[in-house]
């Protein structure tokens, strides 16, 4: 098993893994559930999940492999810097840091704020 290849595999599983258990789709895998999202076919995720297992990363329980705290952890972060520039705002849009959190008033000013500059 290559290391590069084991990394690439890692990441897209636990990120998988992550989204899966975090939309409520699954809170663990099989390899022929983690293979339809991946491109890796589930014959070939085998040793990849026997090695992450053995990493600490996941564990084999009832309904197939599940994230330990580690594995969830490295799959939010992989997650969240693939998805990164879908997530951030866009342009016109706040952020985590505006007012608009803090009170109704703010966040009204915010909106109005935003909507007058949409055509300018």
């Amino acid at each position: 098993m290559d290391e590069l290849d084991a990394l690439r595999v890692r990441d897209e599983v636990l990120q998988a893994m992550y989204w899966m258990r975090s939309e409520g789709i699954a809170e663990a895998s099989t390899p022929g559930a983690l293979a339809g999202f991946l491109a890796v076919p589930a014959a070939e995720l085998a040793p990849y999940l026997e090695r992450f297992g053995a990493d600490g990363l996941i564990v084999l329980g009832d309904g197939g492999y599940a994230l330990t705290d580690r594995g969830a952890e490295l799959g939010k972060r992989s997650f969240a810097e693939e998805f990164a520039d879908l997530t951030r705002p866009g342009h016109g849009e706040c952020d985590e840091d505006c007012e608009c959190h803090d009170s109704p008033e703010a966040a009204a000013e915010c909106l109005a704020e935003r909507t007058g500059h949409v055509g300018t």
